[in-house]
């Protein structure tokens, strides 16, 4: 099967702009495209983790990928798939978010010499002439058409800035500039940009004439993606010190029946021959299929020994393992109140829940348990000895922390 077929029957071609160019294209290895990120965070998130398998796959078909990262366009913000205005971020903050995301990015992609490139598109839109803008770009470009965009159309009800509204006009100059510079003949990215896409390609018809390649692809469920990245208790990231890989296997391990099967066929790097033979899967079967796209995805972003510890602890926690392999976190002497400490804080410290609230609600529940033992006064202590010797603490079915005294 080749590289666009397989794309297809993963799952992940929503809307092309011509598809038996693009189909050739992507098949020889002659594809140079890219996929923009906003440097909104420090990390990367599961959100984001669609894109860069897609990336990985193209590489290994032979095609160039061109990472675009956002500098520039973050100091606007946005609009697309969203109602609220983003806040501005310092050039510093941006930076540091870029160089954040290389390292994460190494995982996935091959920057060797002649290789993948990552670019900001700051270098170039921060120095343009805003006259020469309006009359070379904007010229180009409909404000009637502009405002049938979804994404516009959302923002409108509550209020779109000209700042905003210039977002598809510098999206569009991107494709243009990396059209010129790097001989990018190739975008991708979620249907929620697809307008925003769609200005690009045009933009360089019109600039440089009907005959200029430049083709557009939309990803399935890419916006969809991007909600993977929160859960009730936060973002989930591909950085370890923000989301351990545990917590990142057990995310993944608990996602719905009706959602694993397609995760594995979008996400992980298993033939699709082996994925159609899970299709039929079900009941106790959905189990394992999830420990499998638990493990292959933490292998990916984490590697492999980790991989192996975070599926060996969730065993545990299903009571098919040691319990010794809980994740762990110390306890300082310095926390505690008269030679203690309670269960709720606990929950908090091992990231159980995110509040102090909701860790209130899960113990009067009935939905938290120390060394196998339900507990349901929120006040509850665990003592110095306790800790000394080691303590479990489990939150339902799907959440478990070892403490012990630092």
């Amino acid at each position: 099967m080749k590289i666009y077929e397989e794309l297809v029957a993963r799952g992940l071609i929503a809307q092309v702009t011509n598809e038996e160019e693009i189909k050739e294209m992507i098949n020889n290895g002659k594809a140079t495209f890219y996929i923009g990120f906003d440097p909104t965070a420090d990390s990367l998130h599961v959100g984001h983790f669609m894109a860069l398998c897609l990336m990985k796959r193209l590489q290994m078909a032979g095609n160039k990928p061109v990472v675009l990262i956002g500098g520039g366009t973050a100091m606007v913000g946005d609009p697309s798939g969203r109602t609220d205005m983003r806040q501005m971020m310092t050039t510093e903050t941006i930076q540091h978010n870029c160089d954040c995301f290389k390292k994460q990015m190494e995982r996935f992609i091959d920057f060797g010499e002649g290789k993948a490139i990552m670019v900001n598109n700051a270098e170039w839109l921060m120095g343009l002439n805003y006259i020469e803008l309006l009359r070379e770009v904007g010229a180009c470009f409909s404000v009637n058409r502009m405002l049938t965009a979804e994404c516009y159309k959302q923002r409108m009800e509550k209020g779109l800035s000209f700042l905003e509204f210039n977002y598809m006009i510098m999206q569009s100059y991107d494709f243009y500039h990396l059209f010129q510079k790097y001989g990018c003949n190739m975008q991708f990215g979620g249907d929620d940009q697809w307008s925003n896409m769609l200005g690009g390609t045009e933009l360089i018809r019109r600039k440089l004439g009907k005959d200029a390649h430049a083709m557009t692809i939309t990803l399935l469920l890419n916006s969809e993606g991007k909600k993977m990245g929160k859960t009730a208790s936060g973002a989930v990231w591909l950085d370890p010190k923000k989301t351990s890989p545990y917590d990142f296997y057990q995310y993944w391990r608990n996602v719905a029946d009706a959602d694993v099967l397609k995760c594995i066929r979008m996400l992980t790097f298993l033939p699709v021959e082996e994925i159609d033979k899970m299709d039929a899967w079900e009941g106790a079967q959905l189990n394992e299929a999830k420990d499998i796209l638990a493990y292959e995805l933490t292998k990916l972003v984490h590697g492999d020994e980790e991989a192996t510890k975070a599926r060996d602890a969730s065993k545990a926690l299903y009571g098919a393992g040691d319990s010794s392999l809980a994740p762990t976190v110390e306890i300082e002497e310095s926390m505690l109140v008269d030679g203690a400490i309670d269960v709720n804080s606990l929950l908090v410290l091992g990231k159980m829940v995110p509040s102090k609230s909701e860790g209130r609600r899960a113990i009067e529940q009935g939905g938290v348990s120390v060394d196998g033992n339900k507990i349901t006064n929120v006040r509850e202590l665990i003592t110095k000895e306790q800790l000394a010797a080691g303590v479990l603490i489990k939150r339902g079915k799907k959440s478990f922390c070892k403490f012990v005294l630092a």
